[in-house]
């Protein structure tokens, strides 16, 4: 039974999806919400929320994230990065997830990916659950009702948790699967129900499709100067880094918190909401996210909660670190009403280093910018993915390896590009640790590191003296107003001086280790700034 609305010619039985119990096409939010509710898929929190657990799977599961072998990916995927599956393999998973979704009511919504007309995405999602097209329709952005009429996915992703895949039959690793098929311009996703992993499935298509078309997809935030979109600046960084929190700033305009497409016009944000995390948040530190958190139709996941008030624990990580909570774009005061900036004039790469050795700002030259992205240098925090229960340190390409189809140098070559021809500013950022390494020292002040990127943003940082860093090369602020000198230095927030170098050493031996893997693809003014 169809209900609900859609292109008469692009329903589910167009796409070779039949036999499904009722399909509700495009419901809003409040009828999803009552949806998600009558299945009892969650409960009804303070203020409108959603308040849902994801079971044991509470992060993405990259490891069993597979990529289709076939004439439209042999040539173009990393598949160093991208673990590879048989087409034998996807017509077995295709065929048992559509015969095990038979009879099953099921979620449709069309949505497009990217602010920009001219180059945004069309993506169809098919969810099992009425939550999850709850949550992507806050993460993606929605057409107006008058376009679904004729709306035709560019992309399909079916998300189906309760299917187990057969490792052996399907070709994959494990009962869990994210399968991406570029000839087929579909992704199947079975036996997780982390909502992360429907939109990171949509991140990584539009990371594939951007390049050919000399657009830069970049997994960080983004925000620009009130009143002036051209004086845009983007954040790179992983989960945990702080891209959500630094680009949420009351004194600028939010344009988005963690997927961004910079072509010749300019940034514009993939997504129509915000993922944010919210263990420890506080009134006081992010009010903006904060208030988020009792707003109609927020979704918040993996948050212990009081039985009776219902009232949120924001420090109870008895499920997981990884809680989150998912608004749309509307729900931040000082969000862009276009989700649009101009070339950005300042890049920052954001770290959380667990050894505490990196200082809280550095200033990076173009090719230190592409070094750095290509490093991807952080700690994976507790909970982002399975497994992690503790800040790892960790190289992950581009910020982003887990979504990057394409091989690095891709990606590094497009933003060293886009730097130059725009004379960006750039900056690496530590959010990490300070006065000794995780264990010892403590997480840099959160009031400190937005002080300090506020004086790069305003142009502060321009008229202060740098002196070049013994063990890592770039440049480090002598003093800037406001900032005590001690933490712009961390080697002097270490009580064992020789501990702090020891620890130095270690990580530039890290840096240049991982990226001898690159060297045969950089050119000589890369290599010429490799840390180690």
């Amino acid at each position: 039974m169809t209900i609900g609305r859609v292109n008469p010619a692009m329903r589910l039985e167009e796409q070779g999806i039949s036999g499904l119990g009722k399909v509700y096409y495009n419901y809003i939010v409040p009828n999803l919400m009552t949806e998600a509710l009558r299945n009892e898929e969650g409960q009804l929190g303070l203020g409108g929320t959603f308040l849902v657990s994801t079971g044991e799977f509470t992060g993405r599961s990259p490891k069993d994230k597979h990529v289709v072998r076939n004439a439209a990916s042999e040539d173009s995927v990393w598949w160093e990065n991208n673990k590879p599956m048989s087409q034998d393999g996807w017509d077995n998973l295709k065929a048992d997830m559509f015969e095990h979704m038979k009879g099953r009511n099921y979620y449709v919504s069309d949505l497009y990916g990217g602010a920009d007309k001219d180059l945004r995405v069309s993506f169809r999602m098919v969810n099992e659950f009425a939550w999850h097209g709850l949550f992507m329709r806050h993460m993606l952005r929605r057409p107006a009702r008058v376009e679904l009429d004729s709306f035709t996915p560019d992309w399909t992703i079916v998300n189906c948790p309760s299917f187990q895949a057969d490792p052996e039959r399907h070709n994959c690793r494990s009962t869990t699967i994210v399968a991406l098929n570029f000839e087929d311009k579909m992704i199947l996703i079975g036996g997780t129900e982390y909502a992360g992993e429907n939109k990171k499935a949509a991140f990584t298509v539009m990371n594939y499709i951007y390049p050919a078309q000399d657009v830069m997809a970049m997994h960080c935030s983004a925000n620009h100067a009130k009143g002036n979109p051209d004086d845009s600046a983007v954040f790179f960084g992983l989960s945990g880094t702080g891209k959500t929190t630094l680009s949420a700033d009351p004194a600028r305009i939010l344009i988005g918190d963690d997927e961004h497409g910079w072509s010749d016009r300019g940034i514009y944000n993939f997504e129509g909401g915000c993922y944010a995390k919210t263990i420890h948040l506080s009134q006081e530190a992010e009010p903006e996210i904060y208030a988020t958190t009792s707003m109609f139709a927020t979704v918040v996941e993996n948050m212990v909660y009081d039985q009776e008030t219902l009232k949120l624990d924001y420090d109870d990580d008895s499920l997981t670190a990884n809680m989150r909570c998912a608004y749309p774009l509307t729900s931040i005061p000082n969000a862009s009403s276009t989700s649009l900036g101009g070339n950005p004039k300042n890049v920052i790469m954001l770290t959380c280093d667990a050894f505490g050795v990196l200082p809280p700002i550095a200033r990076l030259s173009p090719e230190q910018a592409m070094y750095h992205f290509l490093s991807g240098f952080t700690s994976k925090v507790a909970g982002t993915e399975r497994g992690v229960t503790e800040p790892t340190p960790t190289f992950s390409t581009c910020f982003g390896a887990p979504f990057m189809p394409r091989r690095p140098e891709v990606y590094g070559d497009l933003l060293k590009k886009k730097i130059a021809e725009n004379d960006s500013h750039c900056w690496l950022v530590n959010t990490g640790w300070s006065g000794g390494a995780y264990g010892t020292g403590s997480r840099m002040p959160i009031k400190a590191t937005r002080a300090l990127l506020s004086a790069a943003l305003d142009g502060t940082l321009k008229t202060v003296a740098f002196q070049k860093d013994p063990f890592f090369g770039f440049d480090v602020p002598v003093e800037v107003p406001g900032i005590e000198t001690e933490l712009l230095h961390p080697r002097n927030t270490w009580k064992d001086k020789e501990a702090y170098d020891a620890q130095a050493k270690k990580l530039v031996g890290m840096f240049s280790e991982n990226f001898e893997q690159y060297l045969p693809y950089v050119g000589e003014d890369i290599k010429a700034v490799a840390i180690g």
